[in-house]
């Protein structure tokens, strides 16, 4: 791959857009990495109404591409809880209702599980990450990653975003969440970080 490749991150997000940002750079040497507020184009960001977290990924990164027509990254993900049937999964964002709120949605999801044993609060995150880089379905891909762990019963830590601060993945055996681990301890085992890693040298060929 050649110097000044561009990829566009259709998110204003400024946490996800840096860290796939320090997922990518160390994998494709070079890479530009642009969000929405960077490319001078405005559109309409797509509803997201897929059932799945690869549908929402795919409706972000078709938008993106078609947009601007720079190779497009877009991910969907969210936190899957056993005892909520895997809920609140692909509405984890707005899972208490608009406008999108990280600490209202965290106070819902506990008041859900409040009865929920210990033994019973195993939960994962899911990401998936497509690239749209021509038209048609032969100019597309999506992979996905997990991390899987458990709810807690209140929130710990200032870092990360979403429900980070309630979550503990099974490669944590301190038990710190989510939300307690430095970047780089989280990009190592993340949900996102998995499939990032998945897509990064597939993201290199078509640059």
């Amino acid at each position: 791959m050649t110097g000044g490749a561009r990829v566009f991150v259709a998110s204003r997000n400024a946490k996800k857009i840096e860290e796939m940002e320090r997922i990518l750079a160390p994998l494709v040497p070079g890479v530009e990495v642009l969000g929405l507020d960077d490319v001078g184009v405005h559109y309409d960001e797509p509803v997201e109404d897929a059932p799945t977290f690869e549908g929402n990924a795919l409706i972000k990164a078709r938008a993106g591409f078609a947009a601007t027509g720079i190779p497009s990254v877009a991910d969907d993900s969210g936190l899957c809880v056993d005892a909520l049937n895997g809920m609140p999964g692909v509405l984890s964002a707005r899972w208490s209702g608009p406008p999108k709120d990280d600490e209202r949605n965290n106070r819902l999801l506990l008041d859900q599980l409040a009865d929920v044993p210990d033994e019973r609060r195993g939960a994962h995150f899911t990401c998936a990450v497509a690239f749209v880089y021509a038209d048609g379905p032969d100019g597309q891909l999506v992979v996905e990653g997990r991390m899987p762990g458990r709810v807690l019963r209140a929130p710990a830590g200032e870092g990360g975003f979403g429900y980070d601060p309630l979550f503990v993945a099974d490669d944590t055996p301190d038990g710190r969440t989510s939300a307690e681990l430095s970047v780089e301890e989280k990009d190592a085992i993340s949900h996102r970080g998995r499939a990032m890693r998945e897509i990064a040298s597939r993201i290199a060929e078509h640059l």
